[in-house]
This record gives structure tokens, C-alpha cells and sequence, in this order.
């Protein structure tokens, strides 16, 4: 939506530009009036303000005027409008992005974190990108967009013999109705790679549930589980990175607990210590 009204405010814009340096230029040429004089003319005509006080008096003055009205307030109140549309539907996206994020920041406390702890220690290359994982107050956006395309090329490979899957089974069953409240709530369907994550960490413990024995299935089976894991998990850690951005740049003292429970960062603890706050840019 909000891209539709920057494209019209851009037409509405060029076009009132156009007509603004138009009228003038035509004015000057026609009445012989200063720039100044014929600029005021063409804001008062355009706005509908028309005090009077500079007017055409020649023929062809009056005809370009007459075009100066039909055209040009059209387009002014076309350009307002749209500004005006513009800076609500960004304010009105903000509050919603606000309330989505709170939503997603209670997904990770609830099963987020738990799953990245899962899926990782089953990981055969985590050492490969756990370095690149280590979140610090001093990142920058680009450092996270840098990060982020490069753990997307992450196979996100995941080895169920050193997985416990009893406990993956458990665990997901347990958060199934919050998963379920997450699916209904409305807001979600305006991120879709959020709700994409859900879909698939829902689907991946429908799978588990309707599996009475996980210890004596067959290899095939096995291969069906791993590539619902391997979805889960590699869209778990995009998803987490784009909230620890979006943490860092809106608040800082949910940053600093999200870098204390990093699932990826072997050395950090909840508890807040002066080493730790200077690694992590003191936040």
C-alpha cells in the first residue's frame, strides 16, 4: 500500500513541477512580469488563494491562467493529499510493525530460542557460522544485511542421530495451542517470512505428533523429518537475525537481554558483567 501512494505522490509531484515551471515561464512571456511576480501568481492560482493583486490582463495571459487552473490544482491538491496519506500510512505501519515485533519477540522467548538450541547442537557445520552468529551492540545494518545473506547460503544441515527427538516432540507439543494463537492472529499476515516460519515449525510438529515411536523409524522417514527441520531451522535463524536488527535500532535494553540469550554464543550468560558489557558495545 504505502508503495502505491509514494508512485502517485511522485506522478502528482512531477506533474505539479511541471505545470509550476510551465505557468511561469509562460506569465513571464506573456505579461512580462518578473520571476518573482509570476512565481507568486502561479502559488496563489494553483493553491486557489487568488488574492488578485498580480493578475494577466493580456489574451494570452488569461488562456494560460485559465490552463494554470485546470491543470495545476489538480495536481497541488493531488500532491497534498497524497503527502498527506503518506505520512499516516507510515506512522500507522510503524505502530503495526511495533506490536508485530512484540509479537515476534514472544515467539523466540516462548520457542524460538529453544528450537535454534535444537537444531543447532545437531548441526554438523555449526562451527562454520556460529562465529559469524555472534551478535554485538556494535553491528550496523549493513553488517547485519552482510550476515544475513551470508547464512542464507547455510545448508542448515541437521544430523537426527544426535538430535533428541523425543524432547523436540515434546517441546512442540507442549507450545501447540501458543503456535496456534500465533497462526490466528491477524496481524502476522502483513510479515511473510514470519509467517512462513510458523507454518513450517507448525507443520514440523504435526509431523512429530502423529509419531507414536521416534526411536525405531526407518530411514526414510528419517529423511522426511530432516528436511522439515532443515526448513524450520535455516528460516529460524533468518528470522532471528532481522529481529536482533530490528531490537538494536528500536530498543536497546531488549537488545542487551537478546545478546545475553544468544543461542549461538557459547561464552554468554544472562547475567550482566563488565566483560560482557564491553564485548557488546555497553548496551
Amino acid at each position: 500500500m504505502i508503495e502505491s501512494i509514494r508512485t502517485r505522490l511522485k506522478v502528482y509531484s512531477i506533474l505539479f513541477v511541471a505545470v509550476m515551471v510551465g505557468g511561469v515561464a509562460g506569465i513571464m512571456a506573456a505579461e512580462g512580469f518578473s520571476f518573482l511576480d509570476a512565481f507568486y501568481f502561479i502559488i496563489v492560482t494553483m493553491a486557489t488563494v487568488g488574492y488578485g493583486d498580480v493578475h494577466p490582463v493580456t489574451p494570452s495571459g488569461k488562456v494560460l491562467a485559465i490552463l494554470v487552473i485546470i491543470t495545476g490544482v489538480g495536481t497541488f491538491v493531488g500532491a497534498i493529499a497524497n503527502a498527506t496519506e503518506a505520512m499516516l500510512t507510515r506512522r500507522d505501519l510503524q505502530v503495526r510493525m511495533n506490536k508485530l515485533n512484540m509479537v515476534i519477540g514472544v515467539f523466540f522467548s516462548e520457542v524460538g530460542l529453544r528450537l535454534l538450541a535444537l537444531f543447532s547442537s545437531a548441526d554438523p557445520d555449526l562451527e562454520k557460522i556460529r562465529g559469524k552468529l555472534i551478535v554485538t551492540g556494535k553491528w550496523t545494518d549493513q553488517e547485519f544485511r552482510k550476515v544475513s545473506a551470508e547464512i542464507r547460503l547455510h545448508q542448515g544441515m541437521v544430523r537426527v542421530d544426535t538430535m533428541d527427538l523425543a524432547g523436540l516432540q515434546s517441546f512442540t507439543r507442549e507450545k501447540r495451542d501458543f503456535l496456534l494463537r500465533l497462526l490466528e492472529n491477524p496481524i502476522l499476515l502483513e510479515h511473510e517470512t514470519f509467517t512462513d516460519l510458523l507454518r513450517a515449525v507448525f507443520h514440523l510438529a504435526e509431523e512429530l505428533a502423529y509419531r507414536e515411536d521416534l526411536s525405531d523409524l526407518p530411514a526414510s522417514d528419517l529423511g522426511h523429518l530432516v528436511f522439515d527441520i532443515k526448513r524450520a531451522y535455516g528460516l529460524l535463524i533468518a528470522e532471528w537475525l532481522d529481529y536482533m536488527r530490528y531490537l538494536k535500532t528500536h530498543f536497546p535494553y531488549l537488545f542487551s537481554l537478546a545478546l545475553r540469550t544468544n543461542p549461538f554464543d557459547r561464552h554468554t550468560g544472562v547475567v550482566v558483567r563488565e566483560e560482557t558489557q564491553a564485548a557488546n558495545g555497553a548496551v
